[in-house]
């Protein structure tokens, strides 16, 4: 009898096995097809001395405006009008706060929505100190080694001068819009939540207007290309579909003070330094989202056969590792709000106890939580309820933009047609962007820069040697061009 029970199992055992075999070697990238498109002109030459001339142009963002080089901003404005005469003569141009800039290019269909493709000017800056550690200088644009090197490589230069230049292109084929084609150039978008942040300012000159757009395009996700040996050597591209919102809170202790030679048992930095451990002990819960599903799903279709064996049940198992998965800190911030201690201050001198201890923690907010709901949780989780909590400044996470749309499956043919690979997987990017602002125009913003990268380039984006290869840029202006033609039309 346990014999026949040995037997029968093994035969389930077995057919399970062969029935994940079927279904692994099944299980392959979905892909969109493209239309037939005709054939793109690419000016590579004017696109790769365009993107170095614009990061000689020190365009760094501050909060104390009067700090910001204004006329660097201004010197690649001239840069633009210089390499892009008909689009300067064609579109019409605005300028918009300090450097903002709103370029219209007039569709013969006014009862179309338009489109914005919608980017910044502004870059972080290179601290005095690190300017040693560069291979190349940040700000001289040089071409070396197959890459052009310097602040805003990455991002946004190649993408913003991408746009431009695909679109004297199409002018210069004498390409005639069926769709109004509206491009925004904001330039604080590095400094997050600034009062002054120059992206509500362009989007409200729109909707001053009367605007609605059909859909918003900006920076946010990109086309990774993955070699993993025997896993995985391919290219995956993920599409922002919405942003975490992001806050800071300042948690503070009051305390007497005194001389430090008469400390009391707990200094007000040590009462906040339990406070922190709270926090930090007591994170928001983890969970596997849709969009964490679908860019996994995305990935393990492109792995290598017997990978996928364990890969095609990955999306349906997740779920039972999240405990697991949540101990790793980069998985984990896909997966919850994330909570940051990122600045602290106690005493003014080491001989004098603080009269008042402050640390600053950052959130960056998952949608489905919001503001509130990070304050309820610190609330909560700190034992000590005499701590001080005060807001200092923050947004709630973006909307999630439908999937099923024109602009989505646009972007998905082209990236199928040019790179030969699957269908790009919506994601929730994790940093901020400008386009959350554009919510009032339009629910489809997508978050998407059409250049391929190995994740370790990706990476130096606000880091020391940001640098683009070269190889990747034509395909980016193809991009851009046909994206115009799909969604906007002739």
């Amino acid at each position: 009898m346990k014999k026949k029970a040995k037997i029968a199992a093994l035969s389930a055992a077995g057919l399970l096995a062969a029935g994940n075999a079927v279904k692994a070697a099944m299980y392959k990238p979905k892909k969109a097809e493209c239309p037939a498109l005709p054939d793109e002109n690419v000016n590579l030459d004017r696109y790769v001395v365009t993107i170095c001339e614009a990061i000689r142009c020190k365009t760094v963002s501050n909060t104390d405006e009067s700090l910001v080089e204004w006329d660097e901003f201004e010197k690649l404005h001239k840069l633009f009008k210089k390499k892009y005469p008909l689009l300067h003569k064609t579109l019409k141009m605005r300028k918009v706060g300090k450097a903002g800039l709103i370029y219209v290019w007039q569709g013969t269909d006014p009862s179309l929505k338009p489109i914005a493709l919608i980017g910044h000017q502004d870059v972080v800056p290179v601290p005095e100190e690190m300017l040693g550690d560069w291979t190349h200088p940040p700000f001289e644009g040089e071409i070396a080694d197959g890459y052009i090197w310097g602040r805003g490589a990455i991002d946004m230069k190649n993408h913003l001068v991408g746009v431009l230049e695909s679109i004297e292109t199409l002018l210069e084929e004498g390409f005639v819009p069926k769709r109004t084609v509206i491009v925004c150039l904001g330039y604080n978008e590095e400094l997050v939540d600034t009062e002054l942040a120059s992206a509500p300012m362009l989007s409200k000159a729109l909707e001053d207007d009367g605007i609605k757009l059909e859909s918003v395009l900006d920076e946010g996700g990109a086309i990774l290309e993955l070699d993993v040996p025997h896993v995985i050597k391919n290219k995956v591209a993920g599409v922002g579909i919405a942003e975490k919102g992001y806050c800071d809170f300042e948690i503070s202790v009051d305390a007497v003070g005194g001389h430090s030679s008469t400390p009391p048992k707990h200094s007000a930095v040590g009462e906040l330094s339990k406070a922190i451990l709270d926090l930090e002990n007591h994170q928001f819960r983890a969970k596997v989202t849709k969009e964490m599903k679908m860019i996994i799903d995305t990935i393990a279709r492109n792995t290598t056969y017997p990978v996928k064996l364990i890969g095609c049940n990955l999306a349906t198992v997740l779920p039972a590792f999240t405990p697991a998965l949540a101990k790793i800190p980069p998985v984990a911030s896909v997966m919850r709000t994330t909570t940051a201690v990122t600045m602290t201050h106690g005493s003014p001198q080491a001989n004098v106890m603080p009269q008042k201890a402050t640390a600053t923690v950052n959130f960056r907010i998952l949608p489905g939580n919001t503001i509130e709901d990070v304050e309820k949780h610190i609330r909560r989780v700190i034992r000590n309820k005499k701590v001080n909590i005060k807001l200092l400044g923050g947004n709630d996470p973006s909307v999630v933009s439908p999937i099923d749309t024109p602009t989505m499956d646009a972007i998905s043919k082209i990236c199928s047609g040019l790179y030969d690979m699957s269908a790009p997987a919506p994601f929730v990017v994790m940093g901020a962007t400008d386009a959350r602002h554009y919510q009032n125009l339009t629910d489809q913003i997508y978050r998407f820069s059409p250049f391929v990268m190995p994740p370790e380039i990706l990476m130096l984006a606000h880091g020391t040697d940001e640098r683009i290869s070269v190889d990747c840029l034509e395909n980016g202006i193809l991009f851009f061009k046909r994206y115009i033609r799909m969604m906007a039309g002739e």
